[in-house]
């Protein structure tokens, strides 16, 4: 569907972690197809990144707008994202950001957008773009079944009543201990305030990262719970198959070789997300795990910004020359979606960051959970109740068991008691793909309807 000669503007702001940034700026991508034009505002570190996704196809239909923060003590631009923040900075940089309030209004005043999509915490953004006569809705870049899970604890409602106890049981009261049940300390407060009230502004919709096939009665119930329409806009996987005009840098293609001299399904890949940094104990679970399995398998490795650390050091001695041609180390970066694409990967070890199940998801590779933090563990449950991945159970303590993640590696990549987890990651990967661009259609007269009626007013 395209919105004929449309001059329909949308502002799109999200949240400064990349793990936000990137859902929203793939959705930019689709709704610009769609000959809408859009805004992606946040700071200028983030916007950096995103440059390069940013290709000459969309370079007259995207356009990046730059949201300064106010100079705080600690917090010099480069810190103006999560990725690579300091924790101790977090509440700083949420304070800098509710500062930077005037600057959005007066990028509001400037372009004056029909539409506001905002992220999960920015209620002030609703408040200013109501002001202001343009509505506005929530994008929230995470699952259906975690939204839901979470505003039902907010509202201090039991386990009892919730209907998917069943999956996340074991999480419940760990989880309402950490605060999401309503916590008082001020910061908790704070973020649960925030986080209603970003949900209660929004006009009428919720815009969920996710589809039926995956979370349809999650959805909702999410609906029920936020008294908003929940809807989901697919899994929104990188554009980055060469479609969107960019060019494979050696590294890549160097990557890509490599994997094309693997057998069909043989190969695992190892990840754990862009701003998860794996301690040393982790690390050498995790590379005992990789060698046990006897597996080929392409890992991932990143380290905290600003440390200078050798990747051959930070392996256990003679890992490298143990594993030989079976294994390649990546430092820092990676292809993910090409990766998960390519005929010989058949696995994929993911922390369980939304972004990371949606494109396993979209290509039909079986997950093997090894969650860490945040919705991660949450995640996980999911993953094993629709059955397209297992997870990796964790010792008394907590710590990673490499002789265990290397049995679950097997079992998924390898062995036939694990082709019931392949046979429904390829079955879901199918209709995902059927289903095509529908998601994105009906969004599309969602907020065309939205902006025709609202007049600001939601």
């Amino acid at each position: 569907m395209e919105v004929k000669k449309s001059n329909m503007k949308i502002l799109m702001l999200p949240w400064l972690a990349h793990g936000h940034l990137s859902p929203f700026v793939e959705l930019s991508k689709r709704l610009a197809k769609r000959n809408i034009h859009i805004y992606i505002c946040s700071t200028p570190v983030n916007l950096n990144s995103i440059k390069k996704r940013i290709t000459q196809k969309y370079s007259n239909s995207i356009e990046l707008i730059e949201l300064n923060l106010p100079s705080l003590p600690d917090l010099p631009p480069q810190y103006h994202t999560t990725n690579g923040l300091p924790p101790h900075l977090m509440t700083t940089l949420k304070k800098a950001y509710e500062m930077s309030t005037p600057q959005f209004s007066n990028i509001l005043s400037t372009l004056l957008p029909d539409l506001v999509v905002y992220d999960f915490n920015q209620n002030w953004a609703a408040e200013i773009a109501s002001f202001r006569n343009i509505p506005a809705v929530q994008f929230l870049p995470v699952g259906a079944s975690i939204m839901s899970f979470g505003l039902h604890m907010m509202k201090n409602l039991g386990k009892e009543n919730f209907p998917f106890h069943e999956i996340y049981l074991r999480d419940y009261e760990i989880i309402k201990l950490q605060g999401a049940g309503g916590s008082k300390g001020n910061d908790d407060f704070s973020d649960r305030n925030r986080f209603l009230q970003a949900i209660e502004r929004s006009c009428g919709i919720l815009l969920i990262k996710s589809c039926k096939e995956i979370e349809g009665k999650f959805m909702d119930f999410l609906s029920v719970l936020s008294g908003k329409k929940v809807v989901p806009v697919g899994p929104l996987v990188q554009e980055s198959y060469l479609d969107d005009g960019d060019q494979e840098n050696d590294e890549e293609m160097e990557i890509i070789r490599w994997l094309d001299k693997k057998e069909k399904g043989s190969v695992v890949f190892v990840s754990f997300g862009s701003e998860y940094f794996l301690t040393e104990e982790e690390r050498n679970e995790i590379a005992r795990g990789l060698e046990l399995s006897n597996v080929n398998f392409i890992w991932v490795i990143r380290f905290p910004f600003g440390e200078k650390i050798n990747i051959q050091e930070a392996l256990p001695e003679g890992f490298s020359e143990r594993i030989g041609n079976r294994g390649k180390i990546v430092e820092e970066w990676a292809p993910q979606a090409k990766i998960l694409k390519h005929s010989s990967t058949g696995a994929f070890v993911s922390h369980c960051g939304w972004n990371s199940i949606t494109e396993s998801m979209k290509f039909g590779i079986p997950i093997i959970a090894m969650p860490m933090q945040i919705d991660q563990p949450l995640n996980a449950r999911l993953v094993e109740a629709i059955g397209v991945g297992l997870e990796v159970i964790r010792g008394d303590e907590g710590n990673l068991q490499s002789e265990e993640m290397a049995k679950v590696i097997r079992k998924v990549l390898v062995d036939e008691s694990g082709e019931g987890v392949r046979r429904k990651a390829k079955e879901l990967s199918e209709k995902l793909e059927m289903k095509g661009d529908e998601e994105i259609d009906i969004l599309v007269e969602e907020l065309v309807e939205l902006c025709k009626n609202s007049n600001g007013q939601c």
